[in-house]
């Protein structure tokens, strides 16, 4: 099982959320920096554009290319990415996975996508069960369990996000496994080594923490030494 520390980014700063909303944010920092900071316990990192979710266009991809650069991280990016050039434009800089939420309901275009470039993961962003778009601000008739039985077939690589946990610091999401083989990595509310055991036994194959980090309530180290 990885772990994925994340560095969400709004206007340039590393901030964090609370359940999403951008009227909630806390700032810590300077993302480069906050990313050096990681190198010497992972190799790869989750970063969100939180301007790009709810502007729909990627907004800060300067700053993951100095991220890139500075710090020969491989990074996993999402974010506002609804369009082919926006994809291809995070490519160009050296970004390992691309996610995609709202746009990956457009099957044509995921189709497109998925042939033209590698590692495209989707995040299955869940509130009461639903799909939720648009920088989570919309929700979809959608459930999860749909979800993924309708865009598995182009995607092996998930993310599953739990919105109301998001930023909380109470712990994860109460899920069962529904997938196959596929790649799940769970984001929500992470903050012990509990939970991270927990999302283990699950059968997650990767989680993403970041609050917990930032707010000292588990150290990287921890984590790293359990697993």
């Amino acid at each position: 099982m990885r772990v994925y520390p994340a560095i969400d980014l709004m206007s340039g700063k590393a901030v964090r959320l609370y359940k999403g909303k951008k009227e909630s944010v806390k700032v810590y920092g300077d993302p480069v920096e906050i990313a050096k900071g990681l190198t010497r316990l992972v190799d790869k990192i989750h970063v969100v554009d939180l301007d790009g979710a709810f502007g729909g266009k990627p907004k800060n991809l300067d700053v993951v290319k100095k991220i890139i650069e500075e710090t020969g991280l491989k990074v996993q990016v999402g974010g506002g990415f609804r369009d082919y050039e926006s994809i291809a434009e995070a490519h160009s800089i050296g970004v390992e996975n691309v996610i995609i939420g709202t746009k990956a309901f457009d099957l044509e275009f995921l189709e497109t996508v998925t042939q033209d470039f590698e590692g495209i993961t989707v995040s299955l962003d869940a509130r009461d069960g639903k799909i939720a778009v648009k920088g989570w601000k919309e929700e979809s008739p959608i459930t999860i369990g749909e979800a993924y039985k309708m865009l598995r077939k182009y995607v092996d690589r998930f993310i599953y996000t739990a919105i109301e946990k998001d930023g909380t610091l109470t712990g994860i999401e109460n899920i069962k496994r529904f997938w196959d083989r596929e790649e799940f990595i769970y984001a929500g509310g992470v903050s012990s080594v509990e939970d991270i055991l927990k999302l283990k036994e699950i059968g997650f194959s990767g989680a993403i923490i970041g609050k917990a980090l930032y707010e000292g309530r588990v150290t990287l180290e921890e984590i790293l030494e359990v697993l």
